[in-house]
């Protein structure tokens, strides 16, 4: 099983912002995703990109403050997010599948990565 790494996390005010990053392995996923998992709580999705396209899907909860990209170049996934929330702090996970599906699952992706925390101070 690939393991993916993250990183690009860390520690921000209330409004800040932070752009974690997942290298993409070698071209073999067609789709990318982020997870988020807080203290106490389940995992939440957070937001998929295609690959070969750049079609994305997000969580209601995100929608309009973070954006989901790849950089073909440099191989990299990329989650920007803007005006951050203390309810935003959170363990945020990468996640990749073979599938051309945007799954909202974390059933749906193989490959995970240990994950990158980010913290949101009020």
């Amino acid at each position: 099983q690939v393991q993916l790494v993250e990183s690009g996390g860390g520690l921000v005010q209330a409004g800040g912002l932070l752009r974690p990053s997942c290298p993409a392995v070698g071209r073999t996923f067609s789709v990318y995703a982020w997870f988020r998992q807080a203290p106490g709580k389940e995992g939440e999705f957070v937001s998929t990109i295609r690959w070969s396209d750049g079609t994305t899907r997000y969580a209601d909860s995100v929608k309009g403050r973070f954006t989901i990209s790849r950089d073909n170049a440099k191989n990299t996934v990329y989650l920007q997010m803007n005006s951050l929330k203390p309810e935003d702090t959170a363990v945020y996970y990468c996640a990749a599948a073979r599938s051309y599906t945007l799954g909202i699952y974390s059933h749906n992706y193989a490959s995970w990565g240990q994950g990158t925390q980010v913290t949101v101070s009020s």
